[in-house]
């Protein structure tokens, strides 16, 4: 179970990071690299979501 909250915390931090950076690249008009940050931004958030579905199922069983 911890180990699935540090995945977590791993990919939410993932994918707020790449946000950022797709965010500073489309500022300086690098549209190619923001739009390839931007799509790993979303893959790490989808990864988040279902992780966070998973540790409710998890938690949901252990009642």
């Amino acid at each position: 179970m911890e180990e699935l909250k540090a995945q977590i915390k791993k990919e939410s931090s993932a994918a707020t990071r790449l946000s950022k950076d797709a965010i500073a690249a489309f500022t300086t008009r690098d549209f190619a690299t923001g739009k390839a940050l931007m799509r790993q931004a979303a893959n790490a958030g989808r990864n988040c979501k279902n992780l966070i579905e998973q540790y409710k199922q998890i938690c949901s069983h252990d009642k």
